[in-house]
């Protein structure tokens, strides 16, 4: 898993790249420019952020989430060695939201307003996902938001479980993904017929779903 992100408005020429969820207890190394945070219990790290990123990737720009080409992450790698730590970052190209059909949605066995769904992804993966959006059905197609995605709100999708069962990946709402004129209210975005199960969810199209 490799999650970059940058706002050089708020946190001027710095790039946060997460590896690895948050832990209870952290710690941070700097070195010439690059901060390693890590579980100094197990010395897992949990990302870096590389504090003058424009030395290192001239061409950077955006606000939000960066999506790294392998290119990049071989730049990255090279001023972590240069900095005294392992190059360790491994790129991750594959798409994080995705369009899905939902083949199964059944009672949660500890709620009585959460389902529990099969939803078939890309490669023919099929993950279980908990949800509680009150037109949630099976013979649908969504938008799923897979574990390693980051949100438009910049909330980041982790495995979890919602009343212990175990959830991997989220079906969005069009408020969720801030798509035009989506109705704020919950709601799973039931995408039309059209959508190809397994392609990355295309939201420049997703922009137009809502429009009158």
């Amino acid at each position: 898993m490799l999650i970059a992100s940058y706002n050089p408005r708020e946190l001027g020429d710095t790039l946060i790249v997460i590896v690895a969820q948050d832990t209870p207890k952290q710690a941070h190394t700097v070195r010439d420019g690059v901060a390693r945070i890590y579980d100094p219990e197990t010395e897992q790290t949990l990302g870096y952020n590389f504090l003058a990123i424009s030395k290192i990737l001239p061409d950077i720009s955006g606000n939000g989430q960066i999506h790294l080409t392998e290119t990049d992450v071989a730049a990255l790698n090279d001023a972590l060695e240069a900095a005294g730590f392992a190059g360790e970052l491994v790129a991750d190209t594959d798409p994080k939201f995705v369009v899905g059909y939902v083949k199964t949605a059944t009672p949660h066995p500890d709620s009585d307003h959460l389902l529990v769904t099969e939803t078939v992804v890309d490669h023919d993966q099929t993950l279980k996902i908990v949800s509680g959006s009150p037109n949630m059905q099976a013979d649908i197609k969504v938008v799923v938001a897979k574990v390693g995605a980051m949100m438009p709100s910049g909330l980041i999708i982790w495995p979890g479980a919602l009343r212990g069962v175990e959830s991997d990946g989220m079906i969005c709402s069009g408020r969720e993904l801030k798509l035009a004129n989506a109705p704020q209210r919950p709601g799973a975005l039931i995408l039309p017929d059209d959508y190809v199960v397994g392609e990355p969810f295309d939201f420049e199209r997703g922009q137009s779903i809502f429009n009158a």
